[in-house]
């Protein structure tokens, strides 16, 4: 697939988990990205981020993003023409102190993405809204939420672990207050 400007996240997404698989590199796409798609676009991400399982060297890296235009620059690949640009933060693949993340193979027109599911990644958004009292990441779980199927059950237990059920409980009045928002008049 050949990228340009016009390209949207969800393609320059699938055109780096494709050239990964190609080269054998498992990558799960987490973070803001993970949580633009499935926020239908209400939340804008201009980075990807995934999450290596496994190892794997440099040169193996730098190759399979080449194959789709990416060039390395400091701690980060960009394009010369797409607007986005990818990162690969040290793992484990982790959400707040939960390490048993089980990612989904999501499809979309551009291809397939391995990511965090719609319950992992509404976590992700709660984990910075727990631990940084980062507000926008609290709006974007609720449209996580509205949006997409979410075990709350998970997200309830999840949150209690993380001392968070303050927190969990703002999130529900999120949540409400995005409904009545989205609610046709």
């Amino acid at each position: 697939m050949k990228l340009s400007e016009r390209s949207s996240l969800g393609a320059v997404a699938a055109a780096v988990a494709g050239a990964l698989r190609t080269q054998g590199i498992s990558a799960v796409l987490t973070g803001g990205a993970c949580a633009a798609l499935y926020s239908e676009g209400a939340y804008h991400s201009r980075d990807l981020d995934f999450i290596v399982v496994g190892s794997v060297t440099r040169a193996a890296m730098n190759f399979a993003m080449a194959s789709v235009g990416f060039t390395p620059k400091r701690d980060r690949y960009v394009h010369p023409r797409a607007r986005f640009y990818v990162e690969f933060p040290r793992g484990p693949l982790a959400i707040g102190g939960e390490y048993r993340i089980r990612p989904v193979a999501h499809t979309i027109s551009h291809g397939r993405i391995l990511m965090l599911s719609a319950t992992d990644s509404c976590r992700d958004r709660l984990a910075a809204f727990y631990h940084w009292d980062d507000r926008r990441s609290l709006t974007v779980a609720a449209w996580i939420v509205v949006r997409n199927r979410v075990n709350l059950n998970t997200l309830r237990r999840w949150s209690a672990a993380e001392g968070a059920t303050t927190g969990f409980e703002e999130f529900l009045a999120e949540m409400r207050r995005v409904r009545r928002r989205m609610a046709p008049r």
